[in-house]
């Protein structure tokens, strides 16, 4: 009943149901219990059911744990576990972090909280253990999650002859390699410089050793590399050396996982000598590589990104890293039925993330590899490989988010996706086989979806965002005026299309920096913009409505970052409790500025339009932030409102200023009046 409950929830799709309910800590702490108890039992014993699958303990504990590493997105790869200044969202959803999360339902459940979902989830938390739990309840799990973040931090090292593991390797090597046949040639020591292990190839010890799960998969690290060691020094053929994975992948599904870490690691370790994919060791993409690179070069034209091309290397054959060469091999070994999908769930993410973030054209060789084995998946598969070349190019990036703008706002005609504008053309409808030749183009925004995770360093976008920003504001003004009766371009439309601009590019900067990049901006980035010198040849030509539609939507892209990362009450999250320093950090630099203390560079209208622009935003939609300034400071603002005879706006300001400010605001209620 158990393993039938563990096969039911195994399904992504039911994944996302816990996730969307806020359960999936609960599960995870029932998993790790099961993992815990299951991993530890030999399979002495075992059921067939009548469709012939095998149950015993080791079947029931790689359901368990392949769902497990579902719920915390082990299949990430290892780059992304310390790059950029801000950790990924992927890296933070570790054991340790569902199990603090459950454990904070548990104490709010003594607590009388307003939340209904809080309160449901406090009762979920008690039903299933009234009491906290951490990951040294489930020693032998903690230890295979330390070996899991060396195996990625460093090679391997520590395998000693005659430990139980050295044991465990040879017998599981042995079981692997049972089969070949090697002549008079007596079975050698195969030497890794990571794990000195182990040897290969006997047809003694041919019956499966009966181990626990969690010993197996301790030794399985060092088996995969000898493995690997052995096939790079010849001593395995590929095809040896897959069949050898797939047998061990067979007797404990769970250990794919291990291996998925292994190979992952190894290849970003760059360390493994590229393999040719010619179709006689290795599997051959020959067949339809071109297919599948021409209909990347198709859905990305369609953005107007350029596309890296493999005309330089058509006369060589295609080459992959060793380990990844291997992966794919493995996977493609899999049949593609239901006792299959949920072990390649949890592979296939890996494998896809993996050769992404490989040099080109290794993606699209692996997309040509699975497309060969389920041509189903073929849209899916390429529109996954279209998305390498922004994880390897800043430049891309930015073209695709210059697309995001122009389609958004109407602005690019030579788009085929679409010229009116508005979130249609920015998100499209989805992708598929229904364009002449092929796939169907893929809207800019949705591509930005995939590929935004994945960025390495969020940081640069600061200014590019900035940068595009301005650029579409310019555009607004020259390519689309609108014409009053008076024959000028109108600033209410204008400026409609300017919040829409605005709008989009605090929606990339929060999406895909967070926190980091929000404080970065304001800190950083804006003060920066606004002490440099700008020019463009068609303000003149513009009068001033361009330096004062940049003001206004630097504004906007300003308040709405804010809003989205702190929030626009006085909740007691953690990022709303940074708001006051960085916020104030903001103001002070304001305040300088229209103290004359800070020069700026920028054009005066532009920061007239800013500063009055931002502030009166502020007052109209987040009158909290103003709360948490000092009296002092809005004092100084104020003043230098005054100064450009924003007398409403400054005394707008005081007004929500709070009890602190009343003299001041008395005082200028006064000097106006006489």
């Amino acid at each position: 009943m158990l393993n039938v409950l563990l096969v039911g929830i195994a399904p992504v799709d039911c994944v996302q149901i816990f996730s969307l309910h806020g359960l999936v800590p609960e599960l995870a702490g029932s998993l790790m219990t099961i993992c815990e108890v299951f991993g530890s039992c030999v399979p002495n014993i075992s059921w067939t059911l009548t469709t012939g699958e095998e149950i015993s303990a080791h079947a029931v504990f790689s359901n368990a744990f392949a769902l497990l590493l579902k719920l915390w997105k082990f299949n990430h790869p290892p780059v992304e576990y310390g790059v950029g200044d801000v950790p990924p969202v992927g890296s933070q959803l570790t054991p340790e972090y569902l199990l603090l999360v459950r454990n904070s339902h548990l104490i709010s459940s003594g607590n009388s909280l307003k939340d209904p979902n809080r309160r449901r989830l406090a009762r979920v938390a008690c039903s299933s253990s009234s009491k906290p739990i951490f990951v040294d309840s489930f020693p032998k799990l903690k230890v295979w999650y330390r070996q899991h973040l060396a195996c990625i931090a460093s090679p391997l090292t520590g395998l000693v002859n005659g430990t139980p593991v050295h044991h465990t390797v040879d017998a599981l090597l042995n079981m692997m390699f049972r089969k070949i046949n090697r002549g008079n040639q007596s079975v050698a020591n195969v030497t890794s410089g990571s794990s000195n292990s182990s040897r290969l190839g006997s047809e003694e010890g041919y019956l499966r050793p009966k181990l626990p799960a969690w010993d197996i998969l301790e030794a399985v690290p060092f088996v995969a590399d000898a493995a690997l060691t052995a096939c790079a020094h010849g001593r395995l053929s590929p095809r040896e050396l897959c069949t050898g994975l797939k047998d061990l992948a067979d007797y404990l599904p769970a250990t794919l996982a291990t291996i998925v870490s292994y190979f992952s690691a190894e290849v970003t370790r760059g360390v493994w000598k590229s393999v040719f994919m010619n179709g006689t060791d290795w599997p051959s993409p020959a067949a339809n590589l071109s297919s599948v690179e021409e209909q990347i070069k198709k859905i990305l034209a369609a953005t107007g990104v350029d596309v890296p091309s493999l005309a330089a290397g058509v006369s060589s054959p295609a080459a992959l890293p060793l380990p990844l060469a291997a992966f794919v091999s493995l996977t493609i070994t899999y049949k593609l039925d239901k006792a299959s999908q949920r072990f390649l769930d949890l592979a296939g993410p890996a494998l896809e993330t993996l050769a992404a973030g490989c040099p080109w054209p290794c993606m699209p060789i692996v997309a040509s590899l699975w497309t060969q084995k389920a041509k189903r998946w073929s849209d899916f598969l390429v529109f996954s490989a279209s998305r390498t070349v922004f994880l390897h190019s800043n430049d891309a990036v930015v073209q695709l988010l210059r697309s995001c703008f122009s389609a958004t706002l109407g602005l690019n005609t030579s788009c085929c996706i679409s010229s009116n504008g508005g979130i249609g053309a920015l998100l499209g409808h989805g992708f598929g086989s229904h364009f002449n030749g092929g796939i169907s183009p893929v809207a800019p925004g949705i591509l930005y979806l995939r590929v935004y995770r994945s960025i390495r360093d969020v940081m640069f976008l600061r200014e590019e965002i900035v940068s595009l920003l301005m650029q579409t504001v310019e555009d607004i003004v020259c390519l689309k005026p609108k014409k009053s009766k008076y024959g000028h371009a109108s600033f209410a439309a204008a400026l409609t299309e300017v919040k829409v601009a605005a709008s989009l590019g605090a929606s990339v900067v929060f999406l895909t920096g967070g926190l980091g990049l929000v404080q970065s901006l304001f800190k950083e980035t804006l003060p920066s913009w606004f002490m440099s010198i700008h020019r463009s040849e068609k303000e003149g030509k513009r009068g001033g409505i361009l330096p004062m539609l940049r003001g206004y939507a630097l504004a906007y892209l300003a308040a709405l970052c804010g809003a989205f990362i702190w929030g626009i009450d006085s909740s007691l999250s953690a990022a709303s409790k940074r708001r006051p320093k960085i916020l104030g950090c903001h103001m002070e630099f304001l305040a300088s500025a229209l103290d004359g203390k800070i020069s700026v560079g920028c054009d005066p209208a532009t920061w007239h339009a800013y500063v009055s622009g931002f502030l009166s935003l502020m007052v109209r939609c987040t009158p909290t932030w103003i709360l948490e300034l000092n009296v002092e400071l809005l004092t100084r603002l104020c003043k230098g409102l005054r100064q450009w005879n924003e007398n409403e706006l400054a005394l707008a300001l005081l007004g929500v200023g709070g009890h602190g400010i009343m003299g001041s605001a008395a005082e200028m209620i006064i000097e106006t009046e006489f």
